[in-house]
């Protein structure tokens, strides 16, 4: 069964805000200490292009 449109407006809305929450520690980490920021980030990029 599929997800209703309030269930994918909720889940866009929820990788916007972990978005919004990695990208000001990835930009004050660019020799990349915390690589699974990157990976989260690049992911959840990845995620929302798709939908």
């Amino acid at each position: 069964m599929g997800m209703s449109k309030k269930d994918l407006s909720r889940k866009k809305a929820n990788i916007k805000a972990r978005i919004a929450e990695l990208e000001p520690k990835v930009r004050m980490d660019p020799l990349k200490r915390h690589p699974e920021w990157h990976d989260e980030l690049a992911k959840l990029k990845k995620d929302l292009e798709e939908e």
